[in-house]
């Protein structure tokens, strides 16, 4: 009997390998299980890595070279345009992948014992694409960049005792201007994505450590087992690929905008936020900002963050929202949420406009903590009714967390499209 010596692999095979499992169960390679949100995600955060070190080429830092860098970009025929047009569509991409890829974890039952750490950091690695996007947002100093980052940190400077410490901290300077954008660069470029990089690893090696991505109950029967290499590579290399090809024919097609110089003494009309701030931007509208930029952003991250570690709550396993049922409650959960906040944004601007001023109370009272308690209320009213109604508890909290991600989804949809000069409110 002869001893087989084990394959020897390159640094190449040797490094995918550590980061996946040499078997993985069939049922978990289906394209309808994760539809590749995950790899998709890796694949921007490559593209976004080698098309940022390649504008560093042409880019320049300082304030009074920056915006004219990004027009030479376009000049001629340099391929710089076009590589910034595939950094900046693939950021803004990476930060609708990232929700999707985190709500996906949740709604297919991967939030075993196992898995609560990479849940956690599948949450901060979220948070970091968000402020890697809004540190690239004000690089190539132009009006609609420079006024999105002066309203962010207005926002930030409502945060109590260290808000306005923090957005100084941040601008360099009592007001946005050369300090920030050399603060932002080298937060952009040598702070964020170092940590980016060591997250991901880790998170990867994580998901090698629970075997794979999540699959079903199998009652005790051994699940079907596939080769690594080719079945998964093949579908991750076609995914990967038929990403960028999608991603470089918009880009070619589309130019990343840009607006007109950055100039302090001219605001635009309305001043938004970068459109994954606008529900901020939106709530700011409605609530009190201590509320709406510490307060209910502290409590959508403390409720994502808690989601493993509920008790009874898990749905099952390797099954879209639980089952046929579960869908039917998540989609009707869903835009319900959507809707709710249309009408109480619309109902909220009707009465501020009617009676021409806030409310007889203090307004944290009247614009923060009343409001508050009331949707606190509200939605556990919502999972109390529907344990009544015999529904699962994972059926139960589901439909309050996606409620809330409707209601997100909805402030930011208002935000974005329907607010016009001054911030008024038309539909129509």
């Amino acid at each position: 009997m002869t001893n087989q010596t084990p394959p020897r692999h390159t640094p190449i095979t040797g490094f995918f390998f550590h980061l996946h499992p040499r078997k993985v169960a069939a049922e978990t390679i289906r394209l309808n299980l994760s539809f590749g949100l995950g790899g998709m995600a890796a694949t921007l955060f490559l593209v976004l890595t080698i098309t940022g070190v390649l504008q560093l080429l042409s880019y320049s830092s300082d304030a009074a070279e920056a915006y004219q860098s990004v027009i030479h970009m376009y000049a001629g025929a340099s391929l710089a345009g076009f590589i910034r047009n595939i950094h900046h569509w693939a950021g803004n991409l990476l930060v609708l992948v990232g929700m999707l890829h985190l709500l996906r974890v949740y709604l297919t039952g991967a939030l075993d014992r196992s898995r609560r750490l990479n849940w956690l950091i599948g949450c901060t690695l979220l948070a970091l694409v968000l402020l890697v996007n809004f540190t690239g947002y004000l690089l190539p100093w132009d009006q609609r960049a420079f006024w999105a980052v002066t309203i962010f940190l207005n926002m930030v400077g409502y945060i109590p005792l260290v808000g306005a410490y923090l957005s100084e901290l941040l601008r360099g300077s009592a007001e946005v201007g050369p300090a920030t954008l050399a603060n932002f660069f080298a937060i952009h470029v040598g702070i964020l994505p170092p940590l980016m990089i060591v997250l991901l690893v880790y998170h990867f090696w994580l998901i090698r450590k629970s075997g794979g991505l999540v699959r079903s109950r199998s009652d005790g029967k051994q699940p079907d087992m596939v080769s690594a290499v080719p079945t998964l590579v093949a579908r991750e290399a076609a995914i990967g690929f038929g990403l960028c090809a999608l991603l470089f024919i918009f880009s070619a097609m589309i130019d990343a905008p840009l607006a007109g110089m950055a100039n302090p003494g001219e605001s635009p009309n309305p001043a938004k936020a970068a459109w994954y701030f606008m529900g901020l931007q939106e709530l700011l509208l409605h609530l009190h900002p201590v509320f709406a930029i510490v307060i209910v952003p502290l409590l959508v991250f403390l409720l994502l963050g808690s989601l493993p570690f509920i008790k009874r709550i898990e749905l099952e396993p390797g099954i879209w929202c639980g089952g046929s049922r579960g869908r039917w409650i998540a989609t009707i959960s869903f835009l319900s949420g959507i809707l709710a906040a249309v009408i109480l944004v619309v109902i909220d601007d009707l009465a501020l406009k009617t009676s021409g001023s806030t409310h007889l109370l203090t307004p944290w009272l009247s614009r923060g903590l009343l409001p508050l308690l009331g949707l606190i209320v509200f939605l556990g009213l919502l999972y109390q009714l529907l344990r009544w109604k015999k529904f699962a508890p994972s059926e139960s909290l589901m439909s309050v967390v996606l409620g809330c991600v409707g209601m997100i989804c909805g402030l930011t949809l208002i935000g974005v499209w329907f607010r016009g000069p001054g911030m008024t409110l038309g539909f129509f």
